[in-house]
This record gives C-alpha cells, structure tokens and sequence, in this order.
C-alpha cells in the first residue's frame, strides 16, 4: 500500500483536511490526559506515585505541543483544530469518570490504550511524516509497566477489587469504540482517511473487520496484563 506523500497536504484539500482533524483529535486528547493524569497526582497514595504520575504527565504535555507546533507550521490555528473533537472528547471522559485512584489506573491504560491504537490504524493511511508524529505521540509513556505494577498490587491485597475493575474495563472499552466511532463518522476527514480517495488507498471492509479484530485483541492483552477477565 502506497501512503500519501508529504506533497499531498499542499496539492489534496481533502487529504490535508484529514490530517489536520487527525492531528487536533490528538492533541485534544493529550491536553486532556495532561489534566486528567495531574490531577490523578492528587488521589496517588504514596509519594512514588505521585512522582511517576507526575512525570507522565509532563510528558503527556509535551505530545501535545509537539502536535500543536505541528498544526502552526501547516498554518492552522490549533484551537481550531481542536474545537470540533472538544465536546466529544469531553463527554466521553464525563461518562467514564473514575470513582477512585485504581479506577484512573485501569482508565489510563485500557481506555486511553484502545483509543491510540484507533489512531495508529488511521495513521496508516497517511504522509510518512505525519504517521512518524502520531506513532510517536501513541507511543506507551513508561506507564503500563507503573500501571500495571500498581493494579496487580491491589489486586494481591484485595482480590476482590478485581470483578469491579473488569467490569470497569468492559465499560471503558465500548465507550471508547464507540466514541472512536462516533468521532470518526462525524469528521468527514477522519472518514476520508480510512475509505480512502482517487489517488489514495483506502480500509474495505475485510480490512475493517481485521482492524476491529486487532483493537480487541489489544484490550483483551491489556486487560490480562492487569489480572483481569476481559
């Protein structure tokens, strides 16, 4: 398969179109990861997390400014990028508020897990430049390993943490397909990006169904990863 080139965010309105929408879907999201994960800081129980939560967050913070210095240089206002995905984005993490500190843990790495992995499959069909920005942003923080550490500790405490917290994890992931989804259909872009145009490949429907296939096969090894049933 035959990715756009660079080029083609100057000569295909519609590519370039997509590729802004992807980039300030992104970066949406890491502003919003930034706020979330500072202000898990607050619920960690010891000093060390705090710490860990502390730093991923300056690292979520510093994705999203690589994705909004990005958007400047294609001359775009990165607010307006971010504008259509801010109530979307929003209200999915409103449905899916965390109701203790575990409850964040789980979110951040199997909410947030399948929702990069939605966007690496796009990045797919896009200029190499921009897919190298968007596998770079997707990639894991350092937090599935303090993540993981941290859940499967709670679980040996209390095993009985571990039905809640899978069942959190079932709801996590259809409501972040289902916003991904959502997302996707709403943004022409988006849509443009994954079925493709005259000269740019596009996902048919097998490659849909492969894609769903791999997103749930990712969540099924996070949710393991954690000691949950998926």
């Amino acid at each position: 398969m035959n990715a756009p080139s660079p080029d083609a965010l100057e000569t295909d309105a519609e590519y370039r179109a997509a590729v802004i929408d992807l980039l300030g879907v992104l970066a949406y999201g890491e502003l919003i990861a930034f706020e979330r994960t500072a202000a898990d800081v607050a619920m960690a129980p010891a000093i060390d997390d705090k710490a860990a939560l502390a730093a991923l967050a300056t690292r979520e913070f510093q994705h999203f400014t690589s994705l909004n210095d990005r958007l400047i240089e294609l001359g775009v206002r990165p607010e307006d990028a971010m504008g259509p995905f801010r109530l979307p984005l929003e209200e999915f993490h409103a449905h899916t508020a965390p109701s203790d500190w575990l409850e964040g843990m789980v979110k951040a790495f199997v909410g947030d897990g399948i929702a990069m992995d939605f966007y690496r499959e796009i990045a797919v069909y896009v200029d190499e430049h921009t897919r190298e920005l968007v596998e770079r942003v997707c990639d894991d923080l350092g937090q599935s390993a303090f993540i993981v550490d941290r859940v499967r500790v709670a679980i040996a405490e209390d095993p009985r943490v571990a039905g809640r917290l899978a069942l959190w994890g079932r709801r996590l992931v259809g409501e972040a397909l289902s916003q991904a989804q959502r997302v996707a259909a709403d943004r022409d872009g988006l849509s443009a990006l994954l079925v493709g145009g005259v000269d740019r490949p596009g996902a048919d429907l097998a490659e849909m169904g492969r894609m769903l296939a791999r997103l749930t096969e990712n969540h099924t090894r996070r949710m393991s990863a954690l000691g949950l049933s998926a």
